[in-house]
């Protein structure tokens, strides 16, 4: 067994204080595993299990997570030290265990959405042939960009209830109802469902997004669709939440602080959402219809020019805009380029911008009386 050699080196490695040292021979041992993987017994795969345990937590992140891409993808790799990788708090090194690696049992899988952070779990999003029980607690704890992905993917599978909850989450989340709606796996009583819950123009966007051959279903169930229950649909009750937002105000609980945590929330809950949309109404001082279209927008500015008017910080308008029903997945880019924007806009600027917007609700207002 061409192992043991190194065997000896190990005690004199991890008492050693060169991180170098001991990623060399991390790498040198992962190297000799993989080599001769497809020909090792139970017994030398649990061997090199013991080892690179016990090396896996004197190292660095990069070494880590060289380890990890290496292992991903091997189907006897050692189960303790995958384990290991996939709960790593930093998630490049998590991140190919949690897509690829076979011996992650339904089990752990389970276990790691339950108690990891959401990067994990979009991670998980992502892994083929992912079991209802996975998928309940993705959909249960993940945010926005995680039910995205775990819609997106076509190999995971859905229950009754899963499909449900993802409608209920979709009705504040147009990007999500696409996904979800072209999603081959969905029954007819599901696509009624979330078609009867989206607006009008999101409906349009999943029909031309959707394969030739559910077009016609999506058409005929629109057609079963009575105007009035398409109109309900769309709407937005702000009464209650306006009045959840005048207490809170009462009793000094509403600020900058309370609008990100709301944002956050918004993300998992539709009520939460609404809450949202009263508190940008009562601190920007704006009526809650103007906030209610400009958040239906799909681009960032309306919210970065929200935050700017009112002195808000740019974590503030990043929350917000995650939290935006038809918001895109923003990427690093895309981030970068909001900042920017962000950035260089001057608080006078948004608050003329703010007052034109205030000004054209009321004519609008005004005219359809």
């Amino acid at each position: 067994m061409p192992v043991n050699p190194l065997i000896p080196e190990l005690e004199d490695v991890i008492r050693s204080s060169s991180l170098a040292r001991r990623a060399d021979a991390l790498r040198r041992i992962s190297a000799l595993f993989a080599d001769g993987a497809s020909r090792l017994s139970d017994d030398h795969v649990q061997l090199f299990d013991d080892v690179l345990h016990r090396l896996i937590d004197e190292v660095d992140a990069n070494a880590r997570m060289e380890l990890a891409h290496r292992l991903a993808a091997i189907g006897n790799a050692p189960r303790k030290v995958v384990l290991r990788l996939a709960t790593d708090d930093d998630i490049a090194v998590a991140r190919p265990i949690l897509r690829q690696s076979a011996r992650l049992m339904d089990g752990d899988l389970s276990e790691i959405a339950e108690t990891r952070s959401e990067a994990h779990l979009l991670a998980l999003s992502k892994r083929r042939g992912i079991g209802k029980p996975v998928t309940d607690v993705l959909i249960r704890r993940g945010n926005r960009e995680v039910l995205r992905s775990l819609a997106d993917n076509l190999d995971a599978q859905l229950s009754d209830a899963n499909f449900a909850a993802l409608i209920n989450r979709a009705v504040q989340d147009g990007v999500l109802a696409q996904r979800i709606g072209i999603r081959p796996d969905i029954a007819p009583r599901h696509l009624r469902d979330l078609l009867l819950a989206i607006a009008p123009a999101i409906r349009q966007r999943l029909l031309a997004s959707a394969r030739p051959e559910m077009q016609s279903e999506i058409r005929q169930v629109l057609a079963e669709i009575p105007d009035e229950a398409r109109a309900k649909a769309t709407q937005h009750d702000y009464a209650a939440a306006e009045h959840r937002i005048r207490e809170r105000r009462l009793g000094s609980n509403l600020d900058e602080a309370s609008v990100v945590e709301l944002a956050q929330s918004a993300q998992r809950e539709n009520r939460q959402y609404e809450d949202l949309v009263a508190a940008l109404a009562a601190l920007c001082e704006v009526p809650v219809d103007v906030v209610d279209r400009l958040m239906a927008s799909n681009r960032p500015d309306p919210v970065l020019i929200l935050c700017k008017s009112v002195g808000w910080e740019w974590p503030t308008a990043k929350a917000i805009m995650a939290a935006m029903p038809d918001g895109p997945a923003m990427s690093s880019p895309d981030l970068d380029a909001a900042f920017d924007n962000f950035e260089r806009l001057s608080p006078a600027t948004a608050q003329r911008v703010m007052r034109f917007w205030q000004a054209q609700f009321w004519q609008h207002a005004t005219a359809g009386k």
